[in-house]
């Protein structure tokens, strides 16, 4: 499974590719951070943004794409650029008909470190001996997207095979009939 991991922030986005199985190594693909100017006008940061990350999964072309939930914090203007960047990862994995899958910190530090209370120094040292790496990456954004990335495949890459056999063996030996077209009303949109 191929996983594009986001690490949302407005001026700092990180993103990580990894490939792997659940239980098994991964594989580093590449690891990158969107930056964007503090200074510019929010809509064409958050564009600048979205043509990135879609730009990075067209370019990987991954399985599914995870993304850090968005947790708050005391600074509500950095809370309001992380969520804003957190949807434009969801949205870019969305547009690209990819499963989607958020995680909290403390989801990922468990995954990767044994610890959800884990810094983010144990986080990188972990991610870079997981994936082999010869130094951490740099900056800490891609780290963590890189974790978030390895977190899916280890957690979410499971709970989404069980979703599927649980939806299959559910619906087996049943047929779905087909909705019938919605209604429209005389001079109503259409």
């Amino acid at each position: 499974m191929r996983v594009l991991g986001i690490d949302p922030g407005l001026t700092r986005c990180g993103v990580g590719v990894v490939e792997g199985v659940p239980g098994r190594p991964c594989k580093l693909i590449g690891y990158y951070v969107v930056y964007t100017e503090p200074d510019d006008e929010l809509p064409m940061r958050l564009l600048h943004l979205d043509r990135s990350l879609t730009d990075l999964v067209a370019e990987h072309r991954p399985d599914s794409v995870a993304v850090e939930r968005v947790f708050s914090q005391h600074n509500t203007q950095t809370i309001t650029g992380t969520a804003q960047a957190s949807g434009i990862g969801i949205l870019a994995g969305a547009r690209a008909g990819l499963p989607v899958e958020t995680y909290t910190p403390s989801e990922v530090k468990a995954a990767v470190t044994g610890s959800g209370t884990a810094g983010k120094a144990q986080v990188t040292s972990m991610v870079t001996r997981l994936l082999n790496l010869d130094g951490p990456p740099r900056p800490a954004d891609a780290a963590d997207a890189l974790a978030i990335a390895i977190c899916h495949i280890w957690r979410g890459g499971t709970r989404a095979r069980l979703q599927a056999a649980a939806v299959r063996a559910a619906t087996a030996g049943r047929r779905v009939a087909p909705r019938p077209a919605p209604r429209r009303t005389p001079g109503g949109p259409r």
